[in-house]
Parts: C-alpha cells; sequence; structure tokens
C-alpha cells in the first residue's frame, strides 16, 4: 500500500510520460513531500505534447532510463509497461517499490467512497453511468461525485480535489488493477470477462487474477456486482470477501439481484424492495446489463430508485461506443471507436444486426493476440463487406476471409471513400475495430474523432 507519509522527502520516479504519468507526476510535486523524477524511454519530440502540461520544476528525462532512477525511494509505473520489463525488474532487484497510479492517486484523497468498475466489455458506459447517478445522489446533500481512470481522466488529476462527503466513480483497467498492491472500494463490480490484452498478461489465469484485485482487499459490508450469466464473473464471485449482489440478462428472480423483464424493463432489488425501471435509450442487450450494473453499485452506495431512474432517463450515451456520427449518400455511420477487443466487435454487429448484410465493417488496427474467428458468424449474418485497416490488417484477411468479402483498405480514409463509392441506401459504415489505435493513432479517442471529421467531408 502506497503511504505518503512513510515516503516523505524522497525522491520519486514516475515511469512513462503519458497523460497518467504527467498527471501523477504534477500530483506528488504539487503534495509538497516529494521530489520529482519523470522518465521515458521515448525521444523528446515525440513527448512535447503530453509534457506541455507538467509542472516545471518536475526533474524529466527521456530516450532512455538512467542510473539516476535507482536514487529513487519509489516509483509510479505507466500501466502499460509490463512487470518483466527490465526497468522494473531492476527497481524491484534495488528494494524500490512500484505502485500503480490509481493507488497513489488514492492516497491523496479526502474520501475513502471509491466506486470501481472493471470488466472486458461496458466498463465506460457503466462507469459515467453510474457517476451521473451519484453525482444526482450527492449533490442534494451538498457534495459531489468524481468520475476519472481509464475513462480519459486520471484519478491523479481527480482524487486530491475530493472531499470527505464526495465520491470517486472510477474504471479500472486489468493493467491498472495488476499494477495495484492495495485497492478497497466501497463498491466495485466485474462486468463480464472474455479473452482480451493477452499479448500482456500472457494467459487468460493471469489476465482474469488481474481483474479480481478490484475486491480482493474490499471488506465485509463492502459490496461487490458480478454478472450472473458469465461462468467466469460466477467463480469469482466465490472468492469475494464482502457482500455480492447479481444481475442477469437471460435469467429472472431467485438469487438475483437485478434482471430483465419483457426486454423492455429492468427489476432492481434492494433492502427487501424492488422496483421496474425504464433503462437508457442506448441499443444492445449489453447496455441493459451495464445500466442492471450501475443501479446496484449506486443501490449498494446510497441511491434511491428515484435517483436511478431519473438519471436513466436522461443519459444519452458515451462517445465512441456505438454513437452515431452522422448520415451521408444513404449511409448511416457509426463511431465505435472503443471497441478495442473482439468481444466489444461482437457487442456492436450484435445491437445493429439486423439479418440483413447491410453493414460495412471497418475493423483493424493494433493486434491484441485474440483471434479474429469469433467474429465470423455475425460477420456472415450481417456484414456486407469488412474493410481491414492497419496493422493487423493481413491476419484479419486470413481469418475472416471465409466469412465473407474481406478488403485490405489499409486507412481509414480510404476504408470510408470505398464504402462511400459501393454502399446503398440503407446501409451501415461501422468503425468497430477490435484492436488497439497505437499503430495509427494517439489512442481511440483519436481514432474515433478523426473518423467522425472524415464522415463530416462526406
Amino acid at each position: 500500500m502506497f503511504i505518503p507519509e512513510k515516503f516523505k522527502g524522497k525522491k520519486a520516479l514516475v515511469i512513462g510520460a503519458g497523460r497518467s504519468g504527467v498527471a501523477a507526476a504534477n500530483l506528488l510535486l504539487a503534495s509538497g513531500g516529494f521530489r520529482v523524477l519523470l522518465s521515458d524511454n521515448k525521444p523528446l519530440n515525440l513527448l512535447k505534447d503530453r509534457l506541455r502540461g507538467l509542472n516545471a520544476k518536475v526533474e524529466v528525462e527521456t530516450g532512455g532510463h538512467t542510473a539516476g532512477v535507482l536514487a529513487c525511494g519509489f516509483a509510479v509505473k505507466s500501466p502499460g509497461l509490463p512487470h518483466s520489463h527490465p526497468l522494473i525488474v531492476k527497481l524491484r532487484k534495488n528494494g524500490i517499490p512500484v505502485f500503480s497510479e490509481i493507488e497513489t492517486a488514492l492516497a491523496f484523497s479526502g474520501t475513502s467512497q471509491v466506486l470501481a468498475v472493471t470488466g472486458t466489455n461496458g466498463k465506460t458506459t457503466t462507469t459515467i453511468l453510474l457517476g451521473e447517478i451519484m453525482k444526482r445522489v450527492l449533490k442534494t446533500r451538498g457534495a459531489k461525485a468524481w468520475i476519472c481512470g481509464n475513462v480519459g481522466t486520471p484519478a491523479s488529476e481527480i482524487a486530491s480535489k475530493a472531499g470527505t462527503g464526495d465520491a470517486i466513480v472510477m474504471e479500472v483497467s486489468s493493467y491498472q488493477l495488476e499494477d495495484s498492491s492495495y485497492l478497497s472500494p466501497a463498491a466495485a463490480c466485474v462486468l463480464n470477462i472474455t479473452p482480451d490484452h493477452l499479448e500482456h498478461h500472457r494467459t487468460m489465469a493471469g489476465y482474469i487474477n488481474a481483474k479480481a484485485k478490484i475486491f480482493r482487499f474490499q471488506k465485509k459490508d463492502d459490496a461487490a456486482v458480478f454478472n450472473f450469466d458469465d461462468a467466469r464473473c460466477r467463480r469469482l464471485a466465490a472468492r469475494c470477501p464482502c457482500k455480492t449482489l447479481f444481475f442477469s440478462s437471460s435469467a429472472k428472480g431467485g438469487a438475483l439481484d437485478a434482471w430483465v423483464e419483457d426486454g423492455a424493463k429492468i427489476i432492481l432489488k434492494w433492502n427487501g424492495k424492488r422496483a421496474a425501471l425504464t433503462p437508457p435509450a442506448l441499443p444492445g442487450l449489453h447496455n441493459l446489463e451495464n445500466a442492471m450494473c450501475a443501479g446496484l453499485m449506486a443501490l449498494a452506495r446510497g441511491a434511491g430508485f428515484a435517483d436511478i431512474q431519473r438519471t436513466f432517463s436522461a443519459f444519452k450515451g458515451v462517445e465512441h461506443r456505438i454513437e452515431p456520427a452522422g448520415k451521408a449518400r444513404g449511409l448511416a455511420f457509426i463511431n465505435d471507436s472503443k471497441a478495442t477487443n473482439v468481444d466489444s466487435t461482437l457487442v456492436a454487429l450484435k445491437a445493429l444486426g439486423t439479418g440483413r448484410k447491410n453493414i460495412w465493417l471497418i475493423l483493424g488496427g493494433l493486434d491484441k493476440g485474440s483471434p479474429y474467428g469469433p467474429l465470423a458468424p455475425l460477420i456472415g449474418r450481417s456484414v456486407r463487406t469488412v474493410l481491414a485497416i492497419g496493422a493487423a490488417a493481413a491476419k484479419i484477411e486470413r481469418e475472416l476471409r471465409c466469412a465473407g468479402t474481406v478488403i485490405r483498405a489499409g486507412t481509414i480514409a480510404k476504408a470510408l471513400a470505398i464504402a462511400a463509392a459501393r454502399g446503398k441506401k440503407g446501409d451501415i459504415v461501422l468503425l468497430s475495430p477490435a484492436c488497439a489505435s497505437f499503430d495509427q493513432f494517439k489512442d481511440y479517442e483519436d481514432r474515433g474523432r478523426k473518423f467522425k471529421a472524415l464522415v463530416k467531408k462526406l
């Protein structure tokens, strides 16, 4: 566990000049107890944009890690850096503790009310929806709910602003959880678990064990929400030390705490009472699951059914997740750039597919080690053409050409040009890459916004 007082006066090493690294360096310096070294392996010319928001008093080294890193009292690592990285191995060999950015940030927070969301898919929608519910609840008490983490705003930018009566609603990835030595949220969830980030975690067991850290140190009076329909989630729930709550989109009643009624309502149970609520107007069964999970977590932290329903009614969705991006030439364009794994793309195809072969699927980017074969049945049913882009294009063509037509477009611009030229009225052009974005873009947000800008030009 990171305890700031234990390291006061020592030099802090922050590894990685990404957004969370810069935020962590600024936070540690602002606390007044540390000198800070920010170290990144990339050359300075590639980091200038990122370093613009960095406090000028932070010491910076780029283009490699010098011997100066071993003079630091502790380190905060970039979540993308594997534990097998030579620098991490060297730090630990020299007895220098390494902490995650999120646990470092939370050590400076004035609240213990942390609500943490993880899972392979649906994290961002659930986090933002939960955050909006908690904002509504806490506003009546003169307090605030702060949304941060993997949604785009680093915890280090937010945590120290949160006061005693506030709540922090945080999306946490498997990378961030793996790095954390101690995390104890008052409410947590595991939405689902399917293969992802295997290029980092190496095995499914490693990935699942990282996810399990979200509830490992929860206390008896805390709450954790699980997807009853996911066998891996049920097995994890058996290891949970606190109150467990379950939602299901396929079953009803019994030991469940939330389920779907008549395909249009969700039932939530809490403290012997139940309510039938109208979910947010978002496409797909997965969004019913996201809503049930957010509702149960909010109930566990003091929300009422009315708070949840008012938020559901006002909620319009999340940028880059099955987001309408406009219409042109009789085609509808959908931005699902946040689909960075195969299962996310499956979710989008299930939500948008009607059995007509009218989808132009833009697929590809930086491969993450999972096969694309699971997409084949839905491609065969609903996709007119796969437009393969980025570094994974050859693998996508090899694994999916048996399912339908695959064109190696290379870039989003070229893919859009092909779809616009060949598409028919009523067709859907769906960017749902099933890959990371870093081969051609800064991140999935950059990819999604550039897609929308190109659509606007049409």
